[in-house]
Parts: structure tokens; C-alpha cells; sequence
């Protein structure tokens, strides 16, 4: 998976079953999310945690509206437990191709 900066060339990420979200600007997580599913569903990586931060709650909430308007993508959603990030990450369970 790749970012384009409108100035540099695009940044190879590796597809692994998280996420960080605190390098990526605001304006870029919308796409990048969405590229990021695609990517790991094609990997057959159907379990991944999504890395928000717990913050003012801004970034995960938006998270969660986007996994909500994924529908054919994402089977469910749920905020990490004690292990997993509590509720600074959410894991996500994706559809099957």
C-alpha cells in the first residue's frame, strides 16, 4: 500500500494485521483506512486492530463511522480490551472475499 504526498513520492507501507494511525494526517485516514481494508482482505488477513490513540476520542469516532458505512467489507467492530489498545485501538473483524 502506498501514500501520495503531493510533493515526495509514494511511501511503501507494509500490510500487516495493524495499523497506526498517528503518522497520518487527519485528511489522509479516511482513504488510507479504506486502502488499508482492501488490501489486507485480499491478503486474506480477516483480523486487524485499527491504532486511534485515545486523545479526545475525535480520531476514533471517526474511525467508527467510516467501518459503519463499510458494510460489504466489515463483518464487525469492537474497542480493544486491556490487552489490546482498551479504548485507544479498535479491532475489526473483516468479511470473507
Amino acid at each position: 500500500m502506498s501514500i501520495q504526498d503531493s510533493e515526495e513520492d509514494p511511501i511503501e507501507y507494509p500490510i500487516t494485521s495493524e495499523i497506526d494511525l498517528h503518522t497520518f494526517r487527519p485528511n489522509e485516514v479516511s482513504s488510507l483506512l479504506r486502502e488499508y481494508i482492501k488490501e489486507c482482505r485480499e491478503r486474506e488477513i480477516f483480523e486487524i486492530r485499527v491504532v486511534h490513540g485515545k486523545g479526545t476520542g475525535t480520531l476514533r469516532e471517526g474511525v467508527h463511522r467510516l467501518l459503519d458505512q463499510m458494510h460489504n467489507e466489515v463483518l464487525s467492530y469492537r474497542s480493544g480490551d486491556e490487552t489490546s489498545g482498551s479504548w485507544g485501538a479498535t479491532l475489526v473483524t473483516l468479511n470473507r472475499l
